[in-house]
């Protein structure tokens, strides 16, 4: 058995150092050694007990300074420095013994999707567009370590139709780059309603979806849209582009039931303001069926109150990395001072 070891990554502020803390915690609770290592340049505070840290090789405040950098480039280059120098790494984590659990503590990294009721904050370059992560995490698995992606999400932001799809899909971009065996996990439940999350769970995404659109019912005069984004009365007569000569009356009918938007073949804000085109609707359809057909995408809720959530989470992860199978059985401590 290889060393274990979780690499924990997401989005900025969806609680990667939170999510070490309390692992390592309910880890210590139940006798088990657990070691956290940081991996983000521009940390400055730890709650955890930190192993060994990034910064004492690079950090983002100084590349920045010396390079004058922004925060992104600056990241990916603190990020491309460590694979240049792995040696450092492969020295400080041969200080461990092979039956020693790491997790390590990620970057974030922001891009802000812009939605009609405000901004979504979501970004994983490193883990989804750049290769560099990809390339560390192949240095790791050839020194034998046994990893496992915990891929975190805010669950406070996905209780809504699209923001769920976006996350969904963001965490499959990170699958398909990283091609590693992959842990999804809503972080923050205690923060949001916990009804609505195991909604989101436990309905199929399409079914979910669609719900959020208005149904074509000719029987009761339903205004609906065509593929060409005319809307047809119950009579099949033709009327305005929805947010061009349509009425207000007429925008208002075509409008998504919920707050799903999408920005599309009308212009930008301006067009999500208008709803979106039938044809989008059916491609944001098409994509969550691919994701419910094959089970591409599934969620892990975490509560940190919690403990069931705490041990669920990490008795995913340890089966992930076959934690615990090859380890030979230790004598108590106790017992080792009564012989002697």
């Amino acid at each position: 058995m290889g060393k274990c070891c979780q690499m924990v990554m997401g989005p900025a502020g969806t609680g990667k150092s939170t999510y070490c803390k309390i692992m390592q915690e309910h880890c210590q609770n139940a006798k088990r050694t657990v070691h956290v290592v940081n991996l983000d340049p521009a940390a400055e505070a730890f709650e955890y007990e930190v192993a060994f840290d990034i910064r004492d090789l690079i950090s983002l405040e100084d590349a920045m300074e010396e390079l004058e950098l922004g925060p992104n480039g600056g990241l990916v280059y603190c990020m491309e420095y460590l694979l240049d120098n792995m040696d450092w790494l492969k020295d400080e984590l041969d200080k461990f013994d092979d039956d020693e659990y790491i997790i390590f503590d990620c970057p974030g990294q922001v891009l802000t999707f812009l939605y009609p009721d405000g901004a979504f904050p979501f970004g994983v370059e490193l883990y989804s567009h750049v290769p560099v992560m990809r390339n560390v995490l192949d240095q790791l698995k050839s020194w034998n370590y046994n990893v496992c992606a915990v891929f975190l999400l805010d669950a406070t932001f996905i209780t809504d139709p699209a923001k769920f799809m976006s996350g969904a899909l963001l965490s499959l971009s990170a699958m398909v780059q990283l091609e590693l065996p992959h842990l999804n996990v809503l972080t923050k439940c205690d923060l949001a309603d916990r009804s609505e999350v195991e909604r989101f769970l436990d309905t199929e995404n399409a079914a979910l979806i669609s719900m959020h659109y208005p149904q074509e019912d000719e029987d009761e005069g339903e205004n609906v849209m065509d593929d060409e984004g005319l809307g047809r009365g119950a009579g099949g007569e033709e009327s305005a582009d929805v947010g061009t000569g349509a009425t207000t009356a007429q925008r208002e009918e075509l409008q998504p039931r919920g707050r799903l938007q999408v920005l599309g073949a009308q212009g930008g804000v301006e067009g999500a303001r208008r709803g979106p085109l039938p044809r989008l609707a059916r491609l944001t359809e098409a994509i969550s069926g691919v994701l419910d057909d094959y089970t591409m995408v599934n969620f892990l809720p975490l509560d940190i109150r919690d403990e069931e959530d705490i041990a669920l989470v990490l008795h995913h992860a340890d089966y992930i990395v076959q934690y615990g199978e090859d380890l030979e059985p230790k004598q108590p401590k106790d017992d080792i001072e009564m012989d002697a």
